[in-house]
């Protein structure tokens, strides 16, 4: 008889688990109202939503800058609590909409290789982690160059660097392309597409959510209202307009053949 040999290894646990998230701000005002949501490991999934929809709380959550509210998110398994929080941050990369927030020191190097360095990472662990992550955004041959001269769309690449670094199981990008030139735009494009991390990007651009993500969930007056494919969802004209989305003039979204 030949012995059967059974698998005990468990699946990895979803990037990004929110359940029943509420969130009010000291002022009274009701930012979310249970939120529920679950991000698979390499999915890239954009979160679209009019201002004022909950979309910056609810990513303020992902990191434990908030924490008070009702609910739970967990990151890679891990709940997002005051016992893990230096984890959680190394495991959440934010890609803030104004790269200039995260670049502070004097050259391209220095910036990247900051995060690691704080976390401990020394000489040529540390070397290999910079290089890597400028590597994977096409900027190794800036890296001796002070931010301040590179262009925009040259310093949102080394802003995703700087996050790279930490190796983060999951990468959120806010507005990701805003104030990118039409090249610039479709660099970035190529580099997310290339990276191989779970991406959730917070964006009012919806060609460039339906360019680089399947998924969409839209985010309005707290609450998840609706969650499918990206397409599907930019051509829902109803669902549109009664969460005050607009596509661009021209640009007609059509739903994948199936």
């Amino acid at each position: 008889m030949v012995p059967v040999t059974v698998s005990t290894s468990a699946a990895p646990p979803p990037s990004l688990e929110v359940s029943g998230l509420a969130y009010a701000y000291p002022d009274g005002h009701q930012a979310l109202f249970g939120v529920d949501l679950t991000v698979r490991r390499g999915e890239r999934v954009a979160l679209l939503g009019p201002n004022g929809a909950g979309k910056t709380t609810l990513v303020l959550h992902l990191n434990g800058i908030l924490t008070a509210g009702a609910g739970s998110v967990r990151v890679a398994g891990l709940p997002v609590a005051r016992d893990h929080l230096a984890e959680i941050r190394r495991n959440v990369g934010i890609v803030f909409q104004d790269p200039d927030d995260q670049l502070f020191m004097p050259t391209v190097r220095e910036d990247v290789a900051f995060g690691p360095a704080a976390a401990g990472v020394r000489g040529a662990e540390l070397e290999a982690s910079v290089q890597r992550a400028l590597d994977r955004v096409g900027m190794a041959a800036y890296a001796d160059r002070p931010p301040h001269h590179l262009s925009f769309g040259q310093r949102r690449r080394v802003a995703v660097a700087t996050v790279l670094a930490m190796e983060p199981e999951i990468l959120v990008l806010d507005e990701p392309s805003s104030n990118l030139d039409p090249a610039s735009r479709r660099e970035l494009a190529e580099i997310l597409r290339s990276l191989g991390v779970t991406v959730l990007m917070v964006t009012h651009d919806l060609p460039y959510a339906m360019e680089l993500c399947e998924r969409a969930l839209v985010l309005s007056d707290g609450v998840i209202a609706a969650d499918g494919p990206t397409a599907e969802l930019l051509a829902d004209p109803e669902l549109m307009r009664a969460h005050r989305l607009e596509l661009p003039y021209g640009f007609h979204p059509a739903p994948p053949v199936r």
